[in-house]
């Protein structure tokens, strides 16, 4: 664990010097101040006090001398604290900003698929607690090596002095680094597991928040309370076995020196008495012991914190480290206007999970529309995710404009392609900053434009200050429906050549979705459109169907061939009709 911690320590100093140079520089000063002004007291006691009771009198020169002397000493020594908490302040902060950074580009760089494996509230954890804990050894950091010239300033000082006082400090010393060698071994599985416990009590709390809606309307608080209390008591338990084993570590560091300057008093009077030393080196010896332990304790605050800094070290490198990454190429996608997409034998499966799509092959033509219908499972929403490459096949290819996806640049593909998924997205944020996110030129009049194709300029207009209007946390003051119109117009604003409706309108009225895909169709620009769809009055506005089964495209179409000519695809079609009539009829009741 030490050697791990150390480790991780030359990584923070090598990454940023300058600051650790600064506060080394500013807690090595300290510790030389702290010793000479152990000297400056015995010589002050030894030489002007013991002489002014002894002969009754106190020179105006010498108080004036040791005033001065005292006071320049302190204004030395505020000026290294600062210099020390500067640079270990800096530096800690600076060091976990710089990996929250990383932290989160990584989460952005990395596929879905790699998300899907961890809980959300475990990525926060790695991001903000597991950083925090990475470094919390930095700020007594450079106080723990000043410490280290101090003890070697110290232990030359007292040989210098007298050497049987001397061997006092050399018991003395190892003794301290002992205790926290002991003390770090006994604390390193403690501190991590709390570190784990923390990311475990972050993700239950997130997904207890995250699905608060569904804990209410169930009636389960109650169940998400105990549950969350479980996680609590394990971390809040194991958090009081580091606070128990820390109480009896201080009070052994406090006595230590303590105990040392006792010896220091008793061998100090006997080779007092025999003139070995005077009274100003006694004093002085005593004194130094007396300040030593505070300094002293920098180091075990490192040894201390380096389980936990470890553990979160080792959290933080497991994203940063995390593989699977897609990537791209150099070239662009060919042409102008709409693009075609192609499917050729495309096989897919998640790992650890049999084949979701078995030898998928179909095109979307150019400023064409298809459509996905399929039950439950059949594999359309993974067809929309390889269609913008969210994920790559096992085998085949999906290429546009007859290019390879994995060949595309990034910018390219993001250019070329745009998913509405299922389930809408909205930010924190205005109506304006969620349709244009910032993108260069995206302006109010491209808004409007996207807006209005997406059926959404009537509920904006009618906000209280229209684009400007804050949507909320996740737009919580917006329908379903207007959330799924709002996303859509998102994904126009960039005027993509193939636009992918992953199921993207299921919320919104028949009517309404109907209006939506006719004017996507009627666009001037235009783009190719594959939509995941099972409304029989979206299908119709299709130019080609493709029927899914079991991950496999088992008939391709127009929707009129298809209801004559696939029993399957017909009692899908009108199963679903048959629910939306339900509903419809149970509204109205």
């Amino acid at each position: 664990m030490l050697g791990r911690g150390l480790r991780v320590l030359g990584r923070a100093i090598r990454t940023e010097p300058r600051l650790f140079t600064i506060g080394t520089v500013g807690s090595s000063l300290f510790g030389l101040l702290v010793i000479a002004n152990s000297y400056v007291v015995g010589a002050v006691i030894g030489h002007v006090v013991v002489p002014a009771f002894t002969e009754h009198r106190a020179g105006t020169r010498e108080l004036a001398l040791i005033a001065a002397t005292f006071i320049g000493i302190s204004v030395l020594r505020v000026v290294s604290i600062f210099g020390r908490r500067l640079g270990a302040g800096f530096m800690q902060f600076r060091l976990q900003a710089r990996y929250r950074s990383a932290v989160t580009r990584r989460y952005l760089a990395l596929p879905p698929a790699w998300h899907s494996r961890h809980a959300t509230g475990t990525l926060l954890s790695n991001a903000n607690s597991d950083v925090e804990a990475a470094f919390v050894p930095i700020a007594p950091l450079p106080f723990a090596v000043g410490t280290i010239v101090m003890i070697l300033a110290a232990v030359i000082s007292l040989f210098v002095t007298d050497w049987v006082l001397a061997l006092v400090g050399l018991c003395l010393f190892p003794a301290l680094f002992g205790l926290n060698y002991v003390y770090s071994r006994r604390m390193s599985p403690r501190q991590i597991r709390a570190q784990q416990l923390r990311g475990k009590v972050s993700a239950v709390a997130h997904e207890s928040f995250d699905g608060a809606l569904v804990v209410k309307t169930m009636g389960r608080e109650a169940d998400e309370s105990r549950r969350f209390r479980v996680h609590v008591s394990e971390l809040r338990d194991a958090l009081i076995s580091v606070g128990r084993l820390r109480g009896l570590f201080d009070p052994l560091m406090d006595a230590l020196p303590s105990i040392g300057t006792l010896a220091v008093l008793l061998l100090g009077a006997w080779r007092l008495q025999s003139g070995a030393i005077s009274v100003a080196e006694l004093v002085s010896v005593a004194f130094l012991f007396t300040v030593l332990a505070f300094p002293v304790r920098a180091i075990g605050w490192v040894v201390a914190e380096l389980p936990r800094s470890v553990a979160g070290w080792e959290r933080v490198q497991a994203v940063l480290g995390a593989g699977g990454d897609l990537a791209y190429g150099s070239a662009t996608t060919p042409g102008t206007g709409p693009a075609a997409l192609s499917f050729e034998q495309v096989t897919f499966s998640y790992a650890g999970s049999a084949d979701v799509l078995h030898d998928i092959s179909f095109t979307v033509p150019a400023g064409k529309t298809v459509a996905l219908v399929g039950a439950t499972g059949s594999g359309k929403s993974t067809i929309a995710s390889l269609a913008v490459r969210l994920v790559d096949p096992d085998s085949g290819t999906v290429s546009v404009n007859g290019v390879p996806l994995p060949d595309l640049s990034s910018a390219a593909l993001a250019g070329t392609a745009a998913l509405v998924p299922q389930v809408p997205f909205v930010f924190d944020d205005t109506v304006r900053g969620n349709v244009t996110l910032d993108r260069d030129g995206v302006a109010d009049a491209a808004a409007w434009a996207a807006l209005r194709q997406a059926q959404a300029e009537g509920f904006v207009a009618g906000l209280p200050e229209g684009l400007d209007t804050a949507v909320g946390e996740r737009g919580t003051s917006l329908s379903g429906g207007q959330r799924q119109r709002l996303t859509l117009a998102r994904a126009l604003a960039g005027q993509p050549r193939l636009l992918v409706l992953d199921d993207a309108t299921s919320a919104v009225d028949p009517r309404v979705e109907a209006a939506i895909l006719a004017s996507l169709r009627g666009s001037d620009a235009g783009a190719s459109i594959l939509v995941v769809a099972y409304r029989r009055a979206t299908i119709a506005l299709a130019d080609e169907v493709v029927y899914l089964e079991d991950g496999k495209a088992v008939a391709t179409g127009t929707h009129a061939e298809l209801m004559a000519a696939e029993p399957g695809y017909f009692g899908l079609v009108t199963a679903y009709e048959r629910d939306e009539q339900d509903e419809h009829d149970h509204s109205r009741r």
